[in-house]
């Protein structure tokens, strides 16, 4: 199923065949296509501890820009909301801001507001300010081996999509090989894959639950990708993997060049 949902924001026009990220920390990143503005999993806290009934995570560094240097977006997407390295108080705070949130069915029912979900392969059209159409497609994710999303949660992934516009796989925090050769299958070739990496482990549960470097990599092959940017893998202290294993995983690979590790602040335009 696809449905329209207009574009609520006035962006500057530009030029629309591009597409632009700029990483704030985390999974934090937003991203300009076709003249929208959109933001992947708002953390906007200030260094600090998140207790919680089964592990704790601490969050060491500040995001590169606040909620209000950000200012409006056209749609927050969201790869889920019961996890505080992806939805932190601040966060949640600036999806009331938000016209238009998509993430899982799950977070529709804990979030209210205008968050929107759909199951995997289905899609919903935003519109750009000077009409060009752009699908998001929610696609498969799956947060660590599949005995632990009993207690990770639902979590979902996107694709960016629309005629005369690169193709952009945003994961979430999937960490399944197979999970993105399905998504290679039914939405490939892939121009941009937005990668959330950093190898988070977290006591007790003892599994690597987003990607390894290796892993990113062998992802941005399966995709096709011509481009691979990775996020999420700064600023909290269960990521055991940071930007200099998983570019040493891309210089292994000789694929140094396609890949590209984000940091905080960095802007990239493809």
């Amino acid at each position: 199923m696809t449905t329209t949902h207009p574009s609520l924001t006035q962006s500057a026009p530009g030029p629309h065949s591009g597409f632009t990220i700029e990483a704030l920390g985390g999974p934090t990143a937003l991203l300009s296509i076709a003249g929208l503005r959109l933001l992947t999993d708002p953390t906007f806290d200030e260094p600090g501890e998140y207790p919680g009934e089964m592990f704790k995570l601490v969050k060491t560094a500040a995001p590169a820009r606040s909620a209000d240097a950000v200012g409006t977006v056209d749609a927050v997407l969201l790869s889920h909301d019961e996890h505080a390295d992806n939805l932190d108080d601040a966060g949640r705070r600036y999806l009331a801001t938000v016209p238009l949130v998509l993430s899982t069915l799950g977070a529709v029912e804990r979030l209210g507001g205008t968050t929107t979900g759909r199951p995997a392969w289905e899609s919903l059209d935003l519109t750009g300010p000077d009409g060009t159409v752009v699908r998001v497609t929610w696609v498969p994710a799956q947060h660590g081996p599949e005995w632990a999303t009993a207690f990770t949660g639902e979590v979902t992934g996107f694709v960016l999509s629309g005629a005369g516009l690169p193709t952009v796989y945003v994961s979430g925090d999937n960490s399944s090989l197979d999970v993105v050769r399905s998504i290679a299958q039914r939405c490939g070739p892939i121009d941009v894959a937005l990668l959330f990496a950093g190898a988070g482990v977290v006591p007790p549960l003892e599994a690597v639950l987003t990607l390894t470097g290796e892993e990113a990599v062998e992802a941005s092959l399966i995709l096709g990708a011509r481009h691979a940017v990775v996020v999420h893998a700064d600023g909290w202290t269960h990521f055991t993997e940071g930007r200099a294993e998983i570019e040493a995983a891309a210089e292994r690979a000789g694929l140094r060049d396609r890949v590209t590790v984000l940091a905080p602040g960095a802007v990239l335009t493809l």
